[in-house]
């Protein structure tokens, strides 16, 4: 199919000028190697430039917890891996990282966790909600990433001031889903496709994602998740290479993967298409690009991602927290981090965004019209 479609095309260029694609175009993009990659990277900078501006937002990442309820495939925190130390980090840590994040001017924070629901879990992080505002005066943006929750839950935390929350779908081939995830009522396609709608009903800046490169999936896979992203009218985007961990039941199929350099480059090309088909949304600079490129996250800023996230864990839980291996940073403070990313910024010809929230603009869009 796609072979006789890059026949019959025009050529690259006409579909690169494009604002809408099919899923054949989005394949043909997505597939794209030599120099009609060089002028996908180039177009989808151009892109970016024109429509949300070469600033960097900085997220400061606040990994508290790594207890989860699930037992996802790829996962190293994963329930079933019984090598991991767990721990939760106690309100003061998280605390301290918060007000770390707004004297530097950060804006906004990052507060991820494995996936609880428990009252006591939700309790906990609304009154973490609350303290973050007050000790800010209101000023720290604040995203959330702690897994499926009740609409009544997604509510609760946005009146209690977060306003952005990601829920990576991870892919939305229901069958490849399952192939990365259990079977069961604890991990169901369903329950997280609805889970997102809530988040959207709740008033929240909805972010999803995937990976890139798993065992199993095709590039029409790929350019399905794209037009997955599309029509669930996203505000933000959180997705990378998968990276195997050695803890995990997928890691059986490593020798069914791209090399990582292969999932590298196919990451930076979904950053750059998704940056043509959804032009105004946050995109973020994922973590994982680092692990294969010690490059890798500027190298997605230049050709499409708006969104950095330094990480503020307290070091002494970073080595736990690792839901895939190789994991960068484990061992650079907060001031590090932030002095490394700074420079790594700037040497990408970007600017940082200080004391900017740098909400979604088009999510902003999507209030003033009403959708």
């Amino acid at each position: 199919m796609v072979n006789f479609y890059l026949r019959s095309v025009n050529n690259f260029q006409e579909i690169l000028k494009r604002k809408t694609f099919s899923k054949e175009e989005l394949i043909v993009l997505i597939r794209s190697k030599g120099e009609e990659r060089i002028q996908l990277l180039k177009r989808s900078q151009e892109v970016k430039n024109r429509e949300v501006g070469n600033k960097v937002y900085f997220r400061g990442l606040i990994e508290f917890s790594n207890i989860c309820s699930k037992d996802c495939l790829y996962c190293g925190i994963r329930k079933g891996n019984e090598k991991v130390l767990r721990y939760h980090a106690k309100d003061e840590e998280i605390l301290d990282a918060c007000r770390f994040a707004w004297k530097n001017g950060f804006a906004s924070v990052v507060l991820q966790s494995g996936e609880l629901s428990t009252p006591a879990f939700v309790d906990r992080v609304d009154k973490l909600l609350k303290k973050i505002k007050q000790l800010s005066n209101n000023e720290l943006g604040i995203t959330l990433s702690c897994g499926e929750q009740t609409l009544e839950t997604y509510k609760r935390w946005f009146e209690s001031g977060a306003h952005r929350y990601l829920l990576r779908i991870e892919s939305s081939n229901r069958e490849l889903y399952y192939k990365i995830h259990p079977k069961n009522d604890d991990h169901s396609f369903e329950k997280r496709i609805e889970a997102l709608g809530f988040l959207k009903e709740a008033g929240y800046q909805v972010g999803t994602g995937v990976m890139i490169g798993l065992p199993f999936q095709t590039y029409e896979d790929l350019a399905n998740d794209l037009l997955f992203m599309k029509k669930l009218d996203i505000d933000m985007c959180g997705m990378g290479p998968y990276l195997e961990h050695e803890d995990t039941p997928l890691y059986q199929y490593r020798n069914m993967l791209m090399s990582k350099q292969e999932r590298f480059n196919l990451a930076l090309n979904m950053v750059a298409v998704l940056r043509l088909l959804m032009p105004d949304i946050n995109i973020a600079a994922a973590t994982a690009l680092q692990a294969i490129d010690p490059a890798g996250r500027e190298k997605a800023l230049a050709v499409g991602a708006n969104v950095i996230m330094p990480n503020l864990t307290p070091c002494e839980y970073r080595e736990e927290y690792q839901l895939y291996e190789n994991k960068p940073c484990l061992d650079e403070d907060a001031e590090l981090c932030r002095n490394c990313l700074e420079a790594r910024i700037e040497l990408a010809g970007a600017e940082i965004g200080y004391n900017e929230w740098g909400d979604s603009r088009h999510f902003i869009k999507r209030m003033q019209t009403g959708k």
